[in-house]
């Protein structure tokens, strides 16, 4: 199988990329997406996304038309594709009119900071949609998407796995109850209860600068983030590894909530239907509801290192026999996509200016 790929050249869609090539196929990879926070243009891209506007950095629209000449794919994948030229699309299948055509992300495609005008239009040319948001499913659809196909969140067994850490790195890394993300209010909220309570809290990732200076003792913040040699020693450093979810993206399950079980690390996250689907509360995870729920189980588990383990361990099983894998879960959309007959769907986009779009996509 041949798969024409653009995404970015690292995280999660490098991860897809190459659990794509492992089972056997030949990938083409395009790079796209949005720099790193260190990248000078970050700060410019920034600006473009309040306005809707995502310029292809990469040029990406011209570099898929070229490999889309050179070769016959039977899939064309493209990774949260905001920067994507409708007029790119209908060219690309026109070149390749038997591949079937793929849209994954892993955001909440509602929520408007995820959009583009670009990908409001481009929405019934692809064959296919995949979102680890439930919800989106119906959201996509009532918008134009032809098939909605909904996945959980993955882990990449190469990066989050269970690892033995020297004693350096548990004295670099090691964290009593430990966040490993990005900022926001209501997780700099919860933490700080947690210390004003007398725990002990480790936070790692960008954006928490301002809680770096005068918070709290109890609480230890690293402004950097965790790549993916350091991360699973820190979540097997850690005794507790907190699992907070994004309001703002409406999230119901994180790549954490896979990637903290599968490196056999004990995970203590927010209260969620799918997150009991994913691992049984009280086995395999544990949960929390509120502040006085996360503050009582903190304790009780700080004292309970056997009980840990075994739920560490059962949520690690969970996840090989589950088949959370990135591999698995690409070889489901894989296999969905070669099921579905690739048909042209220019006639199908609705005959709605940007602004009526923006309008039933925005987030209620």
């Amino acid at each position: 199988m041949r798969i024409l790929y653009s995404g970015p050249l690292d995280g999660t869609s490098l991860q897809r990329a190459e659990h794509l090539r492992s089972l056997g196929a030949e990938v083409t990879h395009v790079r796209s997406g949005i720099p790193t926070c260190e990248d000078p243009t970050y700060q410019l891209l920034r600006v473009a996304h309040k306005i809707k506007h995502h310029p292809d950095l990469y040029f990406a629209n011209s570099r898929l038309l070229k490999r889309a000449r050179r070769s016959e794919f039977d899939i064309v994948w493209i990774d949260k594709g905001l920067w994507l030229r409708p007029r790119t699309l209908r060219r690309l299948r026109a070149l390749q009119p038997n591949a079937r055509f793929v849209q994954y992300s892993g955001d909440d495609m509602m929520n408007p900071h995820n959009q583009s005008r670009r990908y409001l239009d481009s929405l019934p040319l692809f064959d296919l949609h995949v979102s680890t948001k439930s919800y989106n499913v119906a959201e996509l659809e009532e918008l134009g998407a032809r098939e909605v196909l909904f996945l959980d969140n993955s882990y990449d067994p190469q990066i989050h796995r269970p690892v033995e850490t020297t004693p350096e790195e548990q004295a670099d890394l090691g964290a009593e109850i430990g966040f490993v993300g990005m900022y926001e209010e209501d997780r700099a909220q919860m933490m700080l209860r947690l210390a004003e309570a007398g725990l002990p809290v480790t936070i790692r990732g960008p954006g928490w600068s301002r809680m770096m200076k005068g918070s709290h003792p109890n609480l230890r913040v690293i402004d950097a983030y965790m790549d993916d040699y350091r991360y699973p020693r820190s979540i097997a450093s850690t005794k507790i590894n907190l699992g907070f979810l994004r309001k703002v993206n409406r999230d119901l399950q994180t790549t954490r909530s896979i990637e903290i079980p599968a490196c056999r690390g004990f995970m203590l996250a927010e209260r969620t239907d799918e997150h009991e689907r994913l691992f049984r509360e009280g086995i395999e995870a544990e949960y929390f509801g509120d502040i006085d729920e996360l503050i009582e189980k903190c304790r009780h588990y700080l004292e309970q290192e056997s009980d840990r383990q075994q739920i560490a361990e059962r949520g690690h099983r969970r996840c090989v026999l589950g088949g959370y894998s990135y591999a698995q879960r690409v070889l489901g959309i894989v296999e969905h996509a070669s099921k579905m007959q690739p048909e042209p769907t220019v006639d199908r986009i609705p005959q709605l200016s940007f602004p009526e779009l923006a309008s039933v996509a925005s987030v209620q």
